[in-house]
Parts: C-alpha cells; sequence; structure tokens
C-alpha cells in the first residue's frame, strides 16, 4: 500500500497526453506537431523549488519536437523511456517512495502501482485511473499539469502560499516582459 505521509523528492511527468493533448500531427514527411498546452509551465516554475522535475517520453520519431519544448524551451531533463519499461528507469534512478509520477497511457500504471503518488489526466486510460491516487478535471494538453502542481503543493508542500510565494521569477520567459 502507497504512503502519502512522505516528503516526495521527485516529479516525474509523461510528455504526450499529460503536456500534450496526446494526438500526433502527421504529414506526408511524418511527425511534425504536437500541441502543448497553456499554464503548465508556469505551474512547474513554482514547484521546481520542492522537486527535481523530470519528463518521460516513449515517443522515439517525435522525441525532438518534445526535446525542443521540454529542454531547451522549458529547461527540464527528458529521457526517452518505453512505455513498458519506465518501472524499471523509475528504480534505476530513484528510490520509489520519493516519487510522484503524473501519466495517462495504457501502461502508466504498471509504475502508478509502485510509486508513491500518482496523477493520471482525466482523458487517461481507464486501467491507469485505476490505480492513480487523483484524477485530474482537466485535460492533458489543457493545464492537467497546472491543476495538478496545485494539487501537489496543497497536498505535500503546505509551506506553500500560493499569494506569498509567487513572484515574476516564477513566470516563464515566454511570458515575462
Amino acid at each position: 500500500m502507497k504512503k502519502h505521509n512522505i516528503k516526495p523528492k521527485v516529479l516525474i511527468l509523461d510528455v504526450d497526453g499529460v503536456m500534450t493533448d496526446g494526438k500526433f500531427y502527421y504529414n506526408v514527411d511524418g511527425k511534425f506537431l504536437k500541441a502543448f498546452g497553456p499554464d503548465d509551465a508556469d505551474a512547474l516554475g513554482l514547484i521546481d523549488k520542492f522537486l527535481e522535475v523530470r519528463f518521460i517520453t516513449g515517443d522515439k520519431k517525435g522525441f525532438e519536437i518534445s526535446r525542443k519544448r521540454i529542454v531547451d524551451d522549458m529547461g527540464y531533463k527528458l529521457d526517452l523511456v518505453s512505455t513498458i519499461n519506465r518501472l524499471e528507469w523509475m528504480r534505476a534512478k530513484y528510490d520509489l517512495k520519493d516519487i510522484i509520477f503524473i501519466g495517462d497511457g495504457i501502461f502508466d500504471y504498471i509504475a502508478m502501482k509502485e510509486v508513491s503518488y500518482s496523477i493520471v489526466t482525466n482523458n487517461g486510460d481507464i486501467q491507469t485511473k485505476k490505480y492513480a491516487d487523483y484524477v485530474t478535471q482537466r485535460y492533458g494538453g489543457d493545464r492537467a499539469v497546472a491543476e495538478a502542481v496545485m494539487h501537489i503543493l496543497n497536498k505535500f508542500f503546505k509551506e506553500f502560499d500560493f499569494n506569498k510565494n509567487l513572484s515574476s521569477k516564477d513566470i516563464s520567459g515566454e511570458w515575462a516582459k
């Protein structure tokens, strides 16, 4: 059984279906577009003071698109990890009791059963939802990560006060002026 009275140390997020709407856009040249949602990057700027934030994707063909957004634009680590090997990857890098995992896919439940705390997007797989500690009201690519971040801050980091702790450095450079 999971223990929720711990202080997590790392937040691992799947990219496709969590940060994006989960759709892959193709033309005759192949995959060319992923739709990332609003507010999620800004929300992650609030939580990365408390947790290491790291992303994984199983999308080999769209990896460069994800890398552009996650690594180049947002400044986080991104790893290519097969959907069925995520638990082994997590075990090799972290103590499972230190992990919060946000996923959505049909195999994400494998890791969700084992990590300390798990979150699934509202449009995530039905089986995966059974193993989630929290299901967002929002869909992936539509502020689900921002919602999850606020949930995590309220549940695990009560010392965070949204009204007192927010500063302009928390806002992504994309929007700040």
